[in-house]
């Protein structure tokens, strides 16, 4: 080590680190244990140097949620910065979303000082420090990680960086976690002591295509198949697999059904588009397809052929972080499937002959007849406008959708009217859907702020509802929009309560003592009006309840989106 070598914390590595994996953004919600980053980010900016912008948001969940959002729309993981064991745990849901979307973001929280009595910089001075100690701070989101450390020195920063980086871009990529304390930020390290690790030497994993040989058997299927199904939940994630999946389906005659549907796999108006329930198409494939796809149907209703012979093509595959996962797969590919479906295409356009060219575009014809039908059926639905006190959830999507450019941005976080936002918003960009992978509701708050803030000339559309609106932290996402100018038009689609909750207890008890009593424990607050909520912020918002002033009320919404404020739609629709 060279005595004269300038000296520098463990902070200031670090920062350098975050520059060299390439963030751009750092989503923050600061505590005690982040003093010695603050003070190293001070003097980055004083300097001039560069380092990650960072983002503050009042609530972790906006925080894990718009990194989320950025990431999905650049394709570049972020990096989050919570509290430690306090802020982790207000992240654990949002990393639970993003483990299943398989989004990557990288999690770092401090670590409560491990110094009592002033024997090292940075030790406890403050009551919290002593109670923000848990036995196992990273068993709070260890299951939703791919990778997890606790930095024990500055020495090492980098390398512990690059590795974080690493991991979470490695394909299936996925949320990482890394914990520091206080003391170790705070040591100092010569330049000479501190290596650097380039992604061009120690960087992520992609997935691959697989040989011929593995297609050979689903190219055979397929060329002799008459009903053939493909089943696609997250494909679209890669922009590029859209138009592949696209010409596929069109050139083999396969109906393509979205289900669950968390980004664009097909456009909504392709002829093979099959809709969004797979449940009759089941029962006829002769041959099936599951294509990046988690749940691709329902088992207890929505009962499969079991003469069905199924390829699955994922880039999970294994589905390793499923306790249970017991969906056919006489054929397992594990790989991009943007390189295996376009490998599978060509495999097909070679061998493929006059008869089978006939049967697939017989096929695609009737197809586009079904969906011409539906499109028809979808008309009808929307041309119910319903009554004043509970607008018709598909009205008011339609209305919505004709005020939407092509590219604009839809996160259907809806829940149980998430059905009228697929039928009522059809879009044919990619990129231009996002949906729910977990089951941690509130996700699109935060991630609308992180899509608008990749994508800024576009109009970002979250539509919630009434619960949902609650669970993402609408505060926090309204006022880091107003203070990053990041506009987004939230629509909350009130049907007064939890109908997932009302619903599922009549699955299970059609008969019982819940119906007969009317008590689902479902209905939420009455009278709410979340416009308010909107202009605590600065930003606009309706109340609307009468399907006469719903046209009106939308056009008043995007016009103050594209002025530059947020804008708060909340429409009192069908009651649960």
């Amino acid at each position: 080590m060279d005595s004269n070598q300038a000296r520098h914390s463990t902070a200031h590595y670090f920062l350098e680190g975050l520059n060299e994996i390439g963030f751009d953004y750092l989503f923050c919600n600061f505590g005690t244990d982040h003093a010695p980053l603050i003070e190293a980010m001070a003097s980055f900016k004083r300097g001039g140097r560069k380092m990650p912008t960072t983002i503050l948001c009042p609530h972790e969940n906006t925080a894990v949620h718009m990194a989320a959002g950025y990431a999905i729309a650049t394709g570049r993981g972020q990096g989050v910065m919570v509290h430690v064991d306090a802020g982790t745990a207000n992240s654990a849901m949002a990393l639970h979303n993003l483990c299943r979307a398989r989004v990557p973001v990288m999690l770092m929280a401090g670590k409560a000082p491990y110094t009592t009595r002033n024997e090292l910089l940075g030790t406890r001075d403050t009551y919290v420090h002593f109670v923000q100690e848990p036995f196992d701070q990273a068993s709070i989101v260890r299951p939703y990680t791919k990778w997890e450390y606790n930095l024990p020195s500055g020495v090492i920063a980098k390398e512990a960086l690059r590795r974080a980086h690493t991991v979470m871009e490695s394909d299936p990529k996925g949320p990482v976690y890394m914990t520091f304390p206080r003391e170790t930020l705070t040591a100092t390290w010569s330049e000479g002591e501190i290596n650097s690790y380039p992604a061009e030497r120690f960087g992520a994993v992609a997935a691959r295509g697989v040989d011929s040989a593995a297609l050979e058997p689903l190219v055979t299927r397929l060329l002799a198949a008459e009903r053939p199904l493909l089943i696609a939940s997250y494909a679209g994630r890669n922009h590029a697999t859209v138009a592949v999946l696209d010409e596929l389906a069109r050139f083999a005659g396969i109906r393509v059904v979205e289900f669950n549907p968390l980004y664009v796999n097909l456009p909504h108006d392709s002829p093979c588009h099959g809709g969004f329930s797979p449940a009759r198409a089941l029962t006829d494939a002769d041959v099936g397809l599951l294509v990046d796809v988690d749940v691709p149907w329902i088992p207890s209703d929505m009962p499969d052929n079991p003469a069905t012979w199924w390829a699955h093509i994922d880039v999970d595959a294994e589905k390793r972080n499923f306790p249970i996962w017991t969906f056919p797969g006489n054929l397992r590919l594990a790989g991009d499937s943007h390189r295996i479906l376009s490998d599978l295409l060509a495999a097909l356009k070679a061998r493929a002959d006059e008869g089978f060219r006939t049967r697939a575009s017989d096929r695609v014809a009737r197809m586009a007849e079904e969906a011409a039908a539906r499109r028809e059926q979808t008309a009808k639905l929307a041309a119910n406008r319903g009554q004043p006190g509970e607008i018709n959830p598909h009205y008011l999507c339609a209305v919505l959708a004709r005020a939407l450019e092509p590219t604009d941005v839809v996160l259907n976080e809806a829940i149980r009217n998430g059905p009228a936002v697929f039928q009522q918003m059809p879009r044919t960009k990619p990129g231009t859907l996002i949906g729910l992978s977990g089951g941690g509701l509130g996700f699109s708050g935060g991630m609308s702020l992180g899509l608008k803030l990749a994508w800024p000339e576009r109009t970002i559309v979250q539509v919630v509802g009434d619960g949902t609106f609650y669970f993402s932290n609408p505060q926090s996402s309204l006022a880091v929009g107003r203070q990053y100018k990041l506009p987004v038009l939230t629509v909350v689609v009130d049907n007064t309560g939890w109908s997932a909750v009302k619903e599922a207890t009549l699955r299970v008890y059609p008969d019982g003592d819940a119906r007969s009593e009317g008590e689902f424990g479902s209905t939420l607050a009455p009278d709410m009006d979340f416009s308010k909520v909107a202009e605590a912020a600065g930003a606009y918002g309706e109340l609307v309840s009468d399907p006469d002033a719903v046209e009106a009320a939308v056009a008043r919404c995007v016009a103050a989106v594209k002025g530059g404020h947020s804008a708060v739609l909340h429409a009192r629709v069908t009651k649960l």
